[in-house]
């Protein structure tokens, strides 16, 4: 059995959530193992996070039931078989696992199916982003797939959303150790670097060990690369480091409850760097230090992020990269050639926490609304910090040669970007810093010292 918190938790989680979505049913459908190539041959199983949040239990192929109207909530499933334990020894049972989470009893899918068909009121259920999590809704409420994949309900998402977005005392030790461990990835990934002797292969297997060692594995890809102007780049050099460059390494470990943490870290590879790469370092950390200072309960992170991208826009005119008013070249969005992505994200049980409920509903509200301009579009979240949010801060600079070739070419905010200047540095790749933070009610503290 997976660790878990007590089943109080877990019960206090779900009366709660009972309380603001109080009419029909509520159906949280867990995740399945899925084959890598085959089905006896399955990637690493990780259990949907609605699931571990109202419940705890990490076990594949099981659902929870919850009924507002009677207060009660059941663990969905099938009990294995003598030929699992065969196979893979003696497994907890439902009952078992009921008990730890906290739950009032156990149902078979034959048992859920009878309890769907017999509802009054609607069944609620959250956005389904598997395939098979649509085809099983389908089997259990009898609906064609289009049906399912149009119909999640909003309401059980507004509430999960609100529930999730701040983070208990119990959870932040989880991300505190995520981040702790993550920490320890990065500093030894960084004292290992070294040129025309490691590769970037050898340096994630070094970072995948450890995570493997302190924690329960990766809470997502790593991305680490001498290509830092790629944002999300997972393709990795057997290639010995070349003597000079940088090497952008985004990683973070989850904990034994599925806890995340998210660290990004910027380094020359030969130990030192050059001028240019320290002033566009110098710049990025400038642009992080002041966003950390601007977040604080009530701000709306859009604001912390636009205030980084002025700090940017007016370094990079410093650097002579930019021209004009640095504001004016933030409204228009200019700065994006060079600051592509959002500042951060929400960050718990998904390292883009809630992600799969929908980005809009996780960052945004009626107050702040979603932009459509280039590289504003990608912030994830918008609206208001409140106390118990765990946030990133990872402001970045790159020179992507595409982006700048294309924008070039259509002549586009040529009266803020000089093309001559920026050319110059086609060879060299981004940067990026990236922290995660707890949002209290005097502004955002390090999760590590929270």
């Amino acid at each position: 059995m997976n660790q878990m918190f007590s089943p109080d938790t877990y019960r206090r989680r779900r009366k709660k959530l009972m309380e603001q979505v109080d009419t029909g049913l509520l159906l949280i459908y867990g995740n399945g193992e899925s084959p890598r190539n085959f089905r006896a041959n399955p990637y690493t199983f990780r259990q949907d996070s609605n699931v571990l949040y109202f419940s705890g239990i990490s076990r594949p192929d099981v659902a929870l039931l919850l009924d507002p109207a009677e207060g009660k909530s059941w663990l969905c499933g099938e009990e294995y078989g003598v030929e699992d334990a065969i196979w893979s020894g003696r497994q907890t049972s439902l009952t078992e696992w009921a008990e730890a989470g906290g739950l009032d009893g156990v149902l078979s899918l034959s048992e859920l199916r009878g309890h769907l068909a017999k509802a009054t009121g609607a069944v609620h259920y959250l956005p389904p982003y598997r395939c098979e999590h649509v085809a099983h809704l389908s089997d259990w409420l009898g609906k064609r797939r289009a049906e399912i994949e149009a119909a999640p309900s909003e309401s059980f998402i507004r509430a999960v959303v609100a529930q999730r977005s701040h983070k208990s005392e119990e959870e932040i030790e989880q991300i505190k150790a995520a981040v702790s461990a993550s920490m320890f990835m990065h500093n030894s990934v960084k004292e290992r670097c070294q040129p025309m002797v490691s590769s970037e292969e050898q340096l994630v297997a070094l970072a995948e060990s450890l995570a493997r060692n302190l924690a329960a594995g990766l809470a997502y890809p790593i991305i680490l690369t001498t290509n830092g102007q790629i944002l999300h780049n997972h393709h990795y050099s057997f290639e010995p480091l070349p003597f000079e460059g940088l090497l952008l390494c985004d990683m973070g470990a989850e904990s034994p409850m599925g806890y995340a943490g998210d660290i990004t870290r910027t380094i020359p590879v030969a130990g030192h760097f050059t001028d240019r790469e320290k002033d566009i370092f110098d710049l990025v950390k400038a642009a992080k230090e002041e966003a950390v200072k601007a977040c604080k309960p009530g701000v709306p992170y859009r604001e912390v992020h636009l205030l980084a991208s002025k700090v940017i826009a007016r370094g990079l005119k410093e650097l002579k990269l930019m021209k004009g008013d640095p504001e004016e070249a933030v409204a228009a969005g200019a700065h994006a050639l060079f600051f592509p992505h959002g500042l951060g994200h929400m960050m718990g049980l998904d390292v883009h926490d809630m992600e799969s409920l929908g980005e809009d509903y996780v960052g945004y509200d009626e107050q702040v609304r979603r932009s459509d301009q280039f590289g504003l579009a990608y912030l994830r979240l918008g609206r208001a910090l409140e106390p118990g949010f765990v946030i990133t801060v990872e402001p970045g600079i790159y020179f992507i040669p595409e982006l700048i070739s294309q924008w070039k070419a259509e002549k586009k905010h040529e009266n803020f970007i000089n093309y001559t200047e920026v050319e110059k540095y086609l060879d060299f790749g981004g940067i990026r810093i990236e922290d995660d933070y707890l949002i209290t009610s005097q502004g955002a503290v390090n999760v590590l010292n929270a």
